[in-house]
């Protein structure tokens, strides 16, 4: 296995900080299942105090977490609306199916990410005993490094509204959309009835998520994460993670916004590369079919950690990623066009 020297898998391989560590070695600590944990505890309080929302609920991944959402506002046999390509569709494994007898209805993705609200509108189902109830909307943003509009989420709300359904927004990345639309988590959450933010990505904490939202569907949520084993003892060790992850590193989010853009023009200077320029950390590369496999391996060898399949390579800047690092791979990539 060759060593990785620049890192560009995915944010969620950040690695805790020593002040990260020195928060979490002194937490507070209880049992959170007796909701005595005062670390966790001081989390969920945070947590739903910057989203506007009246509670939370810390949980060990953003699956889980959307997962919770969805069981909360779905029974068995109803149904959920979500992107053909987003993550609590296509990337949890079909928990919400297998694990929520809930049914995933997929809409088509419009070219800047969204679904039209039309399509959306089209495949609510309610009060015909052939089809299952559709009871939430699921969005996702950011979506694939994508900021969605604010006005775009507040029409979808509008629409959920009209229907009497729920709205959850898979904000895993929240904070980087909120970076990059220049406006406030608050704000960003204030449509949805539940939202899920990670900690483990961007922010740079090396464990949870925090499903946030209205008190009855956390509640629900709170009693389906004892079910799903989710429940969690001396957790506080992982949520002053989370703390010190939300006090010092949200503000920091533009300078991997920046870095991938810079990360970005640097690949776009060579002509057997596509590159979608980024509205965040995310970094979308198409390689010409003629070197696209030699080209990954090359880069593979050379240390240079990315992800990708068919040829789409997808790079992804963090805090565990400098200057230096984005100019190395630059280089690397650089060598290999030069033959």
């Amino acid at each position: 296995m060759n060593t990785i020297r620049y890192d560009f898998r995915s944010d969620t391989v950040t690695r805790p900080s020593p002040a990260m560590r020195a928060a979490m070695a002194a937490a507070e600590v209880g049992d959170d299942v007796f909701g005595d944990d005062p670390s966790v505890n001081r989390l969920e309080q945070v947590m739903a105090g910057l989203l506007g929302k009246q509670a939370a609920l810390f949980v060990s991944s953003g699956t889980q977490s959307n997962l919770l959402a969805l069981m909360s506002h779905c029974g068995r046999g109803d149904e959920f609306i979500a992107g053909q390509e987003a993550h609590c569709y296509k990337f949890e494994a079909g928990g919400a199916a297998v694990l929520g007898s809930i049914q995933p209805q997929p809409i088509a993705h419009q070219a800047d990410g969204t679904m039209a609200l039309a399509d959306i509108e089209a495949a609510i189902k309610s009060g015909d005993s052939h089809f299952a109830t559709t009871r939430v909307i699921a969005l996702e943003n950011t979506f694939g490094g994508r900021a969605l509009p604010m006005d775009y989420m507040t029409a979808v709300a509008g629409l959920a509204r009209k229907h009497g359904l729920g709205l959850h927004l898979d904000g895993a990345r929240a904070f980087n959309a909120c970076a990059a639309l220049g406006i406030g988590i608050k704000e960003l959450a204030e449509p949805f009835d539940t939202v899920s933010v990670c900690l483990s990505k961007g922010l740079g904490a090396p464990v949870g998520s925090v499903l946030v939202g209205r008190k009855d569907l956390i509640e629900t949520a709170r009693r389906h994460r004892k079910m799903l084993g989710g429940g969690m003892r001396q957790a506080g060790m992982l949520a002053a993670g989370g703390l010190y992850a939300i006090e010092h590193n949200v503000g920091r989010l533009v300078e991997d916004h920046r870095r991938a853009r810079r990360l970005a023009e640097g690949l776009a200077g060579h002509s057997a590369l596509s590159v979608t320029m980024p509205d965040t950390n995310i970094v979308f590369v198409e390689a010409d079919p003629a070197i696209g496999e030699r080209f990954t391996r090359f880069l593979a060898e050379k240390g240079v950690g990315i992800t990708g399949r068919y040829g789409t390579q997808r790079w992804v800047t963090h805090l565990d990623v400098d200057d230096d690092a984005v100019d190395g791979a630059l280089a690397e990539v650089a060598a290999f066009f030069r033959g």
